[in-house]
């Protein structure tokens, strides 16, 4: 019998900016294979000493680009109907901040303990967002985004003739 191979650990670290409850932020380095699974992260700072952060006292976790001083994103909401594929959500926060992002159309990920998200401003210095459950007030959904299974124009057309009779006997 054949074993399968089970896909590599990804043991790096990704530059994040993580903004806590209290306002402030912090700068490091996040090996973000556990997150969401775990209370705490282990956050290695630029120094390169280990930092524990309680989740609980996270308010989002911001995979940047580079450190610069202002990590909040760009734009907090859409200035149109968003193209990615997925969830257009709008995120309240527990201090009533209000985000939106794009989320997998995945209810599994959002049953877990956090919200993982695509900011609005794709081109920004925040790539992806963590979110603990935690952090927020209100999730709500605002549209499904993606690309519609479309046939064939025959099949199309074909179906469109069949509704014209629904309203016509």
């Amino acid at each position: 019998m054949a074993r399968l191979k089970s896909p590599p650990v990804a043991t790096t670290h990704k530059k994040v900016v993580v903004l806590l409850l209290d306002g402030t932020s912090l700068k490091g380095y996040l090996n973000a294979t556990g997150l969401g699974r775990v209370d705490t992260i282990d956050l290695l700072t630029p120094d390169g000493e280990h930092r524990p952060v309680e989740l609980n006292e996270v308010k989002s976790i911001h995979f940047v680009r580079e450190f610069l001083d202002n990590s909040s994103p760009e734009r907090k909401i859409f200035l149109s109907r968003p193209k990615l594929d997925g969830l257009w959500v709008r995120l309240r926060f527990r201090d009533d901040d209000v985000m939106e992002g794009i989320v997998a159309n995945d209810l599994l990920d959002l049953l877990d303990t956090g919200v993982q998200l695509t900011p609005p401003d794709l081109h920004g210095n925040t790539l992806r967002l963590f979110i603990p459950r935690s952090a927020l007030a209100e999730v709500k959904v605002l549209g499904v985004v993606g690309v519609a299974r479309r046939g064939t124009p025959d099949s199309r057309a074909a179906a469109a003739a069949s509704q014209s009779k629904l309203f016509s006997e």
